[in-house]
């Protein structure tokens, strides 16, 4: 097939990879691949279906993907050691390393939407905008972007944190306490916030022109000790990336109709989300620069701020440019 061709690894890539992926010599696609890497994905596998549909799954090393309701999650699991690679964004892996002994480092930046990220009320409810939920109990996804841009609507609606009720739920249980009346407003983001209003919530408030649209690729410290799987990782981000690009590039009704059917919701709102989220923000990786690490320094003062934080974090601490000429090379 000619895009899979034209969608190759760099030489360096394979090259590193191939002799891990064979074994005595045989061919590299018909044995099981030596080097794994355990990678976090949140909501549902959004990136392992994506590589699936553009035809870029045929990884030289194995991916064994694993769900989360967060990148918090993910954050922790790579912490006790359970994931090589998350993905999150900025704000997790400032509480995975506000303990100052962090064993990951941030080693790429994945650009993408910021739809989908708000605080919603459910059917019924008199509030109209966020000032509205003073004295209220307002869920919210801890150490999340939910927690940071809800942070921010309050202060931009002349609100403190502690004039409402916050309750830190996850997606699942807020979602629940919003139905039962347990909450009467939800921040989060994602399939939760499609699920939300599926079930008749509106929107009162938006991060979309909060977050940066800078989303995290984290790798656990063991992995850029491995040549095999620091390679493996850079690889991988890059596929992500070109299989957006497949997907933009007149393939979006298919993809649409993949992610409809993982997120049961109608094909027409999958794909007004999906065109959407790719025309505001193309989902596509970059090094690390300057400008990310100086962007989540400033949600991490913000958190600093808010007391969420006992202490100023200085967030270069964790991150890194080694991945930097692997991905460069792969993209």
């Amino acid at each position: 097939m000619l895009f899979r061709r034209s969608l190759r690894t760099s030489a360096a890539v394979v090259a590193l990879l191939l002799p891990f992926a064979t074994a005595c010599g045989g061919d590299a696609r018909a044995e099981s691949p030596t080097v794994t890497l355990n990678v976090g994905a949140t909501g549902w596998k959004t990136e392992e279906a994506v590589l699936k549909y553009a035809h870029l799954d045929d990884t030289p090393y194995r991916v064994k993907w694993s769900l989360f309701q967060g990148g918090d999650q993910q954050l922790q699991a790579v912490r006790a050691g359970a994931l090589d690679l998350a993905s999150s964004s900025e704000i997790p892996p400032v509480f995975a390393a506000a303990d100052g002994d962090p064993n990951f480092k941030v080693v790429a930046v994945q650009k993408g939407a910021t739809l989908n990220q708000e605080v919603v009320v459910p059917r019924g409810s008199k509030v109209t905008d966020i000032a509205g939920l003073k004295g209220k109990r307002v869920g919210y996804v801890q150490n999340t972007t939910a927690h940071y841009f809800l942070y921010e609507l309050l202060k931009q609606a002349g609100l403190k944190w502690s004039d409402i009720d916050a309750k830190p739920l996850l997606p699942n249980d807020g979602l629940a306490a919003l139905n039962g009346g347990g909450i009467d407003a939800f921040a989060s983001y994602g399939t939760s916030i499609i699920t939300a209003h599926q079930q008749g919530a509106t929107t009162v408030g938006s991060g979309k022109d909060i977050l940066s649209g800078n989303f995290l690729w984290s790798a656990r410290d063991s992995v850029l000790k491995s040549p095999e799987q620091k390679a493996a990782a850079a690889d991988l981000i890059a596929r992500i990336t070109k299989a957006y690009a497949y997907v933009r590039d007149g393939h979006l009704d298919g993809f649409a109709q993949v992610t409809a059917d993982a997120t049961h919701q109608p094909l027409a709102q999958a794909k007004k989300d999906l065109t959407d989220a790719q025309a505001q923000r193309p989902t596509q990786a970059r090094t690390v620069g300057d400008d990310a690490v100086a962007s989540q320094q400033k949600v991490a003062d913000a958190f600093t701020e808010l007391g969420a934080l006992k202490q100023h974090l200085d967030v270069k601490s964790f991150w890194t440019t080694q991945l930097n000429a692997d991905l460069e090379k792969a993209l």
